[in-house]
C-alpha cells in the first residue's frame, strides 16, 4: 500500500533487468487483501488475518526499522521479514550531534530563550561550565545497531570523544568504540558518562530501562539522548531528573506518548531539545529506502540471502 513514485518503480524493477518483477500497489485495505492471493512478497504493513488471503507469501519487506508493532500472527508465519535497519541512521546521528553540540555550547539554554526576546548577551565567563567541549568526554551508547554505530563514528572521528557501548548481540569491536559489552554492564557504565544515548529497540527488555535509577546515577554534567524509541524511557523520571539536577540536559527525538501533551512537564525546560521524531527524515533517506528495497527484491529473485533479516522471536 506504499505510494511508490513511478520512477521508484522503475528502479527497484531495474535492479532485476532479466526478471519481471510485478509491483501491485493498492488503493486501499480491501484491494490490498485481494491482491495478497498472488503476492510472494509485501511491502509494509501486513496483519493478523490478512496472512490467511496470501498463500504464496515469502517474504515481508518492513517499511520501518523499528518491529516492536509485529503482531504474534506475523511472528508465527514462517515468511521472512527484512526492515530498513541502517537507513535512517545517518540523519539520525546528525541530529543526535546537533542536539548535543545546542546543549553543550549553551544555544539551547542560554541563547534561544534571548533569542526569542530580541536580545543577545554573553552568558558566564571565559572560564565557566556554561559552555563545555565535546572533545575528550566519553560518550555511552546503549544499542551498537544502525543508529548507536553512526553516531559512535561521529562522535569518535569527528569530536574526539572516547566511545563505551552495550549491545545484546555479540559483535566484534568496531575501532572507534573503545569498550563494548553486554547489556549487564549498563549500571556500571552510567556513571562514567558524560553523554548517555538510547539507540537500542524497543523491546520488553528495553520498556523503560532508562528509569529514575539510572538517571539518579549519572553525572550532574552528563547529557541524556533519546534517539531510537521513546517507550525506552521514563519520562516523568526524567523530568524529575531535570527538576532536581541529577543530568546536566537532554535531547529527545523520540517520547514514549508522541506528541507529548501540550501540558507535559518536559516542555519547562530550558536544558531539553527536541524534535518530532523526525532524525530519520530527508530526501536522502527515500533514496536509501529505495535503493535498499531494490537490492533485496535483486537479491529475492536470484535467491540470495536477504539483507536486514529480523529475527522475529527477538524483535529486531
Amino acid at each position: 500500500m506504499y505510494p511508490f513514485e513511478p520512477h521508484e518503480v522503475q528502479t527497484i524493477q531495474a535492479a532485476v533487468p532479466d526478471v519481471k518483477v510485478e509491483i501491485l500497489i493498492a488503493k486501499n485495505r480491501d484491494e490490498f487483501k485481494t491482491l495478497l492471493r498472488e503476492a510472494e512478497a509485501v511491502y509494509g504493513d501486513i496483519r493478523g488475518a490478512e496472512f490467511d488471503y496470501a498463500p504464496k507469501l515469502k517474504w515481508v519487506q518492513a517499511g520501518g526499522a523499528g518491529m516492536e508493532g509485529m503482531d504474534q500472527a506475523f511472528r508465527n508465519h514462517p515468511s521472512i521479514c527484512t526492515n530498513y535497519a541502517r537507513t535512517f541512521a545517518p540523519g539520525i546521528s546528525e541530529t543526535a550531534i546537533g542536539m548535543l553540540l545546542c546543549l553543550t555550547r549553551g544555544i539551547t539554554t542560554h541563547y534561544m530563550p534571548q533569542y526569542y526576546k530580541r536580545q543577545m548577551n554573553p552568558v558566564g565567563t571565559p572560564k565557566s561550565a556554561d559552555h563545555t567541549e565535546l572533545v575528550g568526554r566519553t560518550m555511552g551508547i546503549v544499542g551498537l545497531g544502525g543508529i548507536g554505530s553512526a553516531i559512535a563514528r561521529r562522535a569518535y572521528f569527528g569530536f574526539d570523544m572516547k566511545v563505551i557501548a552495550t549491545d545484546a548481540k555479540p559483535l566484534p569491536k568496531p575501532e572507534y568504540v573503545a569498550e563494548l559489552h553486554s547489556p549487564e554492564y549498563l549500571m556500571e557504565m552510567v556513571p562514567k558518562v558524560d553523554v548517555l544515548v538510547a539507540a537500542a529497540p524497543h523491546t520488553p527488555q528495553t520498556e523503560k530501562m532508562f528509569n529514575e535509577t539510572v538517571f539518579h546515577s549519572m553525572k550532574k554534567t552528563a547529557y541524556f539522548l533519546a534517539m531510537s524509541r521513546g517507550k525506552l524511557y521514563d519520562d516523568m523520571a526524567l523530568v524529575k531528573a531535570l527538576r532536581e539536577g541529577w543530568l546536566a540536559g537532554a535531547g529527545l527525538d523520540v517520547f514514549p506518548v508522541e506528541p507529548p501533551p501540550s501540558t507535559h512537564p518536559i516542555f519547562d525546560f530550558h536544558n531539553v531539545v527536541m524534535t518530532a521524531h523526525t532524525s530519520g527524515w530527508s530526501p536522502d533517506r527515500q533514496v536509501r529506502l529505495i535503493d535498499v528495497f531494490a537490492e533485496n527484491v535483486r537479491r529475492y529473485a536470484k535467491g540470495i540471502p536477504l539483507m536486514n533479516v529480523v529475527d522475529k522471536k527477538a524483535g529486531y
